[in-house]
């Protein structure tokens, strides 16, 4: 072992939708984790990991972490996001520039218990009216919680991510790599063609439906030219299905064709995609149902 590498854990962790899985893709310099408007979009803990030279740093992308815990979809993610508190080596805390809000307080509460310094990162900076009003909010949130470092950013606009980093990359304990140089993330293909049709599936789709749905890939068939991939989308209510699927199946060829471009990109390879959508009902709010489902 190099006696100077360093490796180390980063929890990005956060309210729904304040960016954490687009700041997990400037870290890691490409797309790991999917990313939309809409809240609870990440359901898993995601792994980015980023190596330079004698410094590794793995980035742990997690689930909004919310009050509201309506459906055992909601408690798994609470869940999922809140186990990364006590293991992470540091803790990035994302909050909004323009609003400080209760799930927020609720994040402060469980940073309470963890020994890990803590980075406030202040994103959306740019979306502040009066610029002159930044410093006191830095302030103002300073005085909260005893953070290691306060950085404001704009993960939309690229911006103060390499203080960020810099900052980071100080705080991570000596150690071996634990992956090797080139590995970027965990996940597997297959999970990952999973996320880019339930990406595009939450962009195409209004407010509501995007929450009960879930992509399960059945099969992946490779040759040299092409690879040939068929998927379920799963809904939880029959009223759904013509929702998702759109009229003379306008929506989800739209989902297809725009998924396909992007897993194209993932594989390097021609891609041929079948959707089908099925309905499993109740399934956000089955335990068993979510396990099935890979949610686990």
């Amino acid at each position: 072992m190099n006696p100077t590498s360093h490796c180390g854990y980063t929890a990005i962790i956060g309210r729904p939708n304040v960016g954490k899985s687009t700041l997990l893709n400037l870290l890691v310099r490409q797309k790991i984790s999917i990313t939309s408007d809409k809240p609870q979009t990440t359901r898993s803990q995601i792994l980015g990991i980023r190596t330079d030279a004698d410094y590794q740093a793995i980035f742990i992308d997690t689930p909004g972490i919310h009050q509201a815990e309506k459906r055992a979809m909601n408690r798994y993610m609470n869940r999922l996001a809140t186990s990364v508190i006590l293991d992470a080596d540091v803790i990035v805390f994302m909050v909004d520039a323009t609003r400080w809000y209760e799930d927020d307080d609720l994040i402060l509460e469980k940073l309470r218990n963890t020994k890990a310094p803590v980075i406030l990162v202040i994103n959306k900076i740019d979306k502040l009216k009066d610029k002159a009003s930044l410093l006191p909010l830095i302030q103002k949130l300073s005085e909260k919680f005893q953070f290691r470092h306060v950085i404001p950013i704009s993960a939309a606009k690229n911006e103060n991510i390499d203080q960020l980093e810099k900052e980071i990359l100080h705080l991570l304990p000596e150690g071996p790599h634990l992956f090797p140089d080139e590995q970027v993330t965990d996940k597997t293909e297959r999970f990952q063609i999973a996320e880019l049709i339930r990406e595009k599936l939450i962009r195409v789709t209004g407010q509501e439906v995007p929450y009960s749905t879930t992509v399960q890939i059945e099969s992946i068939k490779e040759d040299d030219k092409l690879v040939n991939i068929s998927a379920i989308i799963w809904v939880e209510r029959e009223g759904q299905k013509p929702i998702v699927i759109g009229k003379d199946g306008e929506r989800l060829k739209k989902v297809g064709t725009q998924a396909r471009k992007d897993i194209e990109k993932l594989l390097n390879k021609k891609v041929f995609l079948r959707l089908w959508v099925k309905v499993k009902d109740s399934w956000t709010d089955d335990d068993r149902a979510l396990k099935s489902l890979g949610y686990e």
